[in-house]
Protein backbone atom coordinates (compact mmCIF):
# COMPACT_ATOMS: atom_id res chain seq x y z
CA UNK A 1 0.00 0.00 0.00
CA UNK A 2 1.35 3.39 -1.09
CA UNK A 3 0.90 7.04 0.07
CA UNK A 4 0.00 9.72 -2.01
CA UNK A 5 -0.48 13.00 0.36
CA UNK A 6 0.25 16.99 0.17
CA UNK A 7 4.24 16.11 0.18
CA UNK A 8 5.36 18.24 2.83
CA UNK A 9 7.90 17.01 5.33
CA UNK A 10 6.39 18.65 8.44
CA UNK A 11 3.50 17.72 10.51
CA UNK A 12 1.86 14.42 11.25
CA UNK A 13 2.01 13.59 7.43
CA UNK A 14 5.26 14.48 7.43
CA UNK A 15 6.17 12.00 9.54
CA UNK A 16 3.88 9.30 8.31
CA UNK A 17 5.48 9.68 4.86
CA UNK A 18 8.74 8.93 6.74
CA UNK A 19 7.38 5.91 8.05
CA UNK A 20 6.20 4.47 4.80
CA UNK A 21 9.64 4.97 3.28
CA UNK A 22 11.60 3.53 6.09
CA UNK A 23 9.25 0.42 5.49
CA UNK A 24 9.92 0.46 1.53
CA UNK A 25 6.61 1.73 0.67
CA UNK A 26 5.96 4.31 -2.11
CA UNK A 27 5.47 7.85 -1.25
CA UNK A 28 4.40 10.35 -3.81
CA UNK A 29 3.63 13.98 -2.94
CA UNK A 30 2.14 16.70 -4.74
CA UNK A 31 2.79 20.25 -3.64
CA UNK A 32 1.81 23.45 -5.41
CA UNK A 33 5.23 25.36 -6.36
CA UNK A 34 4.44 28.16 -4.34
CA UNK A 35 4.42 25.72 -0.38
CA UNK A 36 7.83 24.20 -2.92
CA UNK A 37 9.56 27.53 -2.00
CA UNK A 38 8.56 28.06 1.29
CA UNK A 39 10.90 25.12 1.79
CA UNK A 40 7.89 22.67 3.60
CA UNK A 41 8.07 20.18 0.70
CA UNK A 42 10.07 16.63 1.82
CA UNK A 43 12.70 17.34 -0.96
CA UNK A 44 13.61 13.30 0.19
CA UNK A 45 10.66 12.31 -1.80
CA UNK A 46 11.79 10.13 -5.16
CA UNK A 47 8.41 10.90 -6.40
CA UNK A 48 7.47 15.03 -5.66
CA UNK A 49 5.23 16.30 -8.07
CA UNK A 50 5.12 20.00 -8.46
CA UNK A 51 2.29 21.95 -9.54
CA UNK A 52 1.07 25.00 -10.10
CA UNK A 53 -1.96 25.31 -8.14
CA UNK A 54 -4.22 23.58 -4.89
CA UNK A 55 -7.15 22.45 -7.26
CA UNK A 56 -4.20 20.87 -9.43
CA UNK A 57 -3.15 19.82 -6.34
CA UNK A 58 -5.90 17.98 -5.38
CA UNK A 59 -6.97 16.89 -9.31
CA UNK A 60 -3.77 15.09 -9.48
CA UNK A 61 -4.15 13.61 -5.82
CA UNK A 62 -7.45 12.28 -6.63
CA UNK A 63 -6.14 10.50 -9.93
CA UNK A 64 -2.97 9.06 -7.97
CA UNK A 65 -5.13 7.46 -5.15
CA UNK A 66 -7.25 4.74 -4.41
CA UNK A 67 -9.12 6.51 -1.71
CA UNK A 68 -8.98 8.93 0.62
CA UNK A 69 -8.46 8.89 4.56
CA UNK A 70 -8.65 12.00 7.05
CA UNK A 71 -6.46 12.31 10.08
CA UNK A 72 -7.46 14.56 12.14
CA UNK A 73 -6.41 18.02 11.22
CA UNK A 74 -7.20 21.72 10.00
CA UNK A 75 -9.27 23.56 7.34
CA UNK A 76 -7.01 22.02 5.09
CA UNK A 77 -7.70 18.50 5.80
CA UNK A 78 -11.55 19.47 6.60
CA UNK A 79 -11.38 20.74 2.66
CA UNK A 80 -10.06 18.23 1.13
CA UNK A 81 -12.41 15.86 3.20
CA UNK A 82 -15.44 17.05 1.87
CA UNK A 83 -14.04 17.75 -1.42
CA UNK A 84 -13.25 13.99 -2.23
CA UNK A 85 -16.40 12.93 -0.65
CA UNK A 86 -18.46 15.37 -2.36
CA UNK A 87 -17.10 13.89 -5.77
CA UNK A 88 -18.03 10.66 -4.74
CA UNK A 89 -21.53 12.07 -4.18
CA UNK A 90 -21.77 13.40 -7.58
CA UNK A 91 -20.02 10.34 -9.37
CA UNK A 92 -16.94 11.75 -10.52
CA UNK A 93 -15.17 9.15 -8.46
CA UNK A 94 -16.07 5.70 -6.64
CA UNK A 95 -13.05 5.74 -4.32
CA UNK A 96 -13.96 5.00 -0.76
CA UNK A 97 -13.73 7.88 2.12
CA UNK A 98 -12.51 7.48 5.23
CA UNK A 99 -11.97 9.24 8.54
CA UNK A 100 -9.47 8.03 11.47
CA UNK A 101 -11.61 9.28 14.07
CA UNK A 102 -8.77 8.90 16.90
CA UNK A 103 -9.94 9.99 20.10
CA UNK A 104 -13.44 11.04 18.57
CA UNK A 105 -12.01 14.04 17.17
CA UNK A 106 -14.80 13.65 14.60
CA UNK A 107 -17.18 13.05 16.56
CA UNK A 108 -18.87 16.74 15.93
CA UNK A 109 -18.86 16.14 12.48
CA UNK A 110 -19.81 13.07 12.36
CA UNK A 111 -23.15 14.26 14.67
CA UNK A 112 -23.57 17.34 12.06
CA UNK A 113 -23.31 14.94 9.00
CA UNK A 114 -26.37 13.17 10.64
CA UNK A 115 -27.87 16.21 11.76
CA UNK A 116 -27.87 17.21 7.54
CA UNK A 117 -29.02 13.77 6.83
CA UNK A 118 -32.55 14.32 9.23
CA UNK A 119 -32.97 17.57 7.97
CA UNK A 120 -33.21 16.40 4.93
CA UNK A 121 -29.91 18.38 3.28
CA UNK A 122 -27.79 14.90 2.88
CA UNK A 123 -29.26 11.85 1.34
CA UNK A 124 -28.54 8.92 3.86
CA UNK A 125 -27.30 6.82 1.38
CA UNK A 126 -24.17 10.05 0.87
CA UNK A 127 -23.53 9.97 4.68
CA UNK A 128 -23.13 5.78 4.84
CA UNK A 129 -20.55 6.52 1.82
CA UNK A 130 -18.03 7.65 4.88
CA UNK A 131 -16.46 5.23 6.63
CA UNK A 132 -15.28 5.78 10.15
CA UNK A 133 -12.74 3.83 12.75
CA UNK A 134 -10.97 5.07 15.51
CA UNK A 135 -8.10 1.84 14.60
CA UNK A 136 -6.29 2.65 11.47
CA UNK A 137 -5.93 -1.16 10.51
CA UNK A 138 -9.74 -1.82 10.77
CA UNK A 139 -10.09 1.53 8.42
CA UNK A 140 -7.71 0.27 5.88
CA UNK A 141 -9.79 -2.56 5.78
CA UNK A 142 -13.47 -0.65 5.65
CA UNK A 143 -11.52 0.87 2.30
CA UNK A 144 -9.90 -2.03 1.35
CA UNK A 145 -13.67 -4.13 1.17
CA UNK A 146 -15.66 -0.61 0.17
CA UNK A 147 -18.37 -1.25 -2.81
CA UNK A 148 -19.60 2.38 -3.78
CA UNK A 149 -22.87 2.48 -4.06
CA UNK A 150 -25.31 2.62 -7.10
CA UNK A 151 -26.70 6.38 -6.22
CA UNK A 152 -28.45 7.75 -9.92
CA UNK A 153 -27.75 11.32 -9.46
CA UNK A 154 -30.38 12.01 -11.76
CA UNK A 155 -32.99 10.61 -10.10
CA UNK A 156 -31.73 12.27 -6.92
CA UNK A 157 -31.39 15.77 -8.76
CA UNK A 158 -35.36 15.25 -9.78
CA UNK A 159 -36.63 14.36 -6.50
CA UNK A 160 -35.05 17.62 -4.88
CA UNK A 161 -36.32 19.58 -7.58
CA UNK A 162 -39.71 18.11 -7.21
CA UNK A 163 -39.54 18.64 -3.04
CA UNK A 164 -38.91 22.29 -3.55
CA UNK A 165 -41.42 22.97 -6.07
CA UNK A 166 -44.30 21.65 -3.61
CA UNK A 167 -42.49 23.84 -0.69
Amino acid sequence: MGLVYGGANVGTMGQIAQTVLRRGGEVIGVMPESLVNKEVAYKELQDLRVVQTMHERKALMNELSDGFVSLPGGLGTFEEFFEALAWGQLGIHTKPSGVLNVRNFYGQLLEFLDHAVAESFMQSEHRDMLLVHEDASSLLDMLENYQAPAIDKADWIKARHQENRSL
